[in-house]
């Protein structure tokens, strides 16, 4: 091993050493139990304080960093102050403020308006989407009935569309992945 090399991880380990001893002084002053207990004292440029992340890196890649930002803020002020978190976007902000949402029953309203009105287009956009399972089930009871229902078999032939339309991309996938 080359003296340089030596040298190097021996200040290494002293400044880790310097940095443990400076870390448990502040945990001491700020009356906390661990190490991430210090990070809400240290701002950060960004806003907010530190991350216990960014303290962790900073402890084994720059200990003389980690070391100053501690004696600044933690042991060397009379009183650390705690740093505000940094300010997020509020929950649910990423919403569409303009689209239109209706409550189940506005959507039964507007089914059977739709439904007076003969709108068939809007009928099939408004009604709840069937399993082709119920659709079945449905056809051949209003079938057993005597009963014809057109909207009744454009729905049983919509679901098997869908489901032809996923097993074709399901197989162009799986033959796109086999190459």
């Amino acid at each position: 091993m080359n003296p340089n090399r030596e040298e190097m991880v021996e200040t290494k380990t002293k400044n880790l050493r310097e940095v443990e001893d400076i870390i448990t002084k502040a945990i001491k002053k700020v009356n906390g139990r661990k190490e991430n207990d210090l990070c809400k004292y240290i701002p950060m440029t960004s806003g907010g304080y530190m991350h216990h992340f960014t303290l962790r890196k900073m402890k084994n890649r720059h200990p003389s960093e980690l070391g100053s930002l501690i004696e600044k803020f933690i042991i060397n002020a009379d009183r650390p102050l705690s740093v505000a978190p940094k300010q997020r976007a509020a929950r649910g902000s990423r919403k569409r403020k303009d689209q239109v949402t209706f409550s189940r029953t506005q959507l039964e309203r507007m089914l059977n308006i739709a439904r007076l009105a003969g709108d068939k287009e809007m009928v099939s956009i408004l009604a709840p989407k069937k399993s082709l399972a119920t659709c079945k089930r449905e056809l051949i009871a209003s079938i057993r009935h005597g009963k014809v229902e057109a909207e009744l078999w454009n729905a049983y032939v919509e679901s098997l569309t869908v489901l032809q339309n996923c097993l074709l991309q399901e197989q162009a996938q799986a033959t796109a992945f086999s190459r």
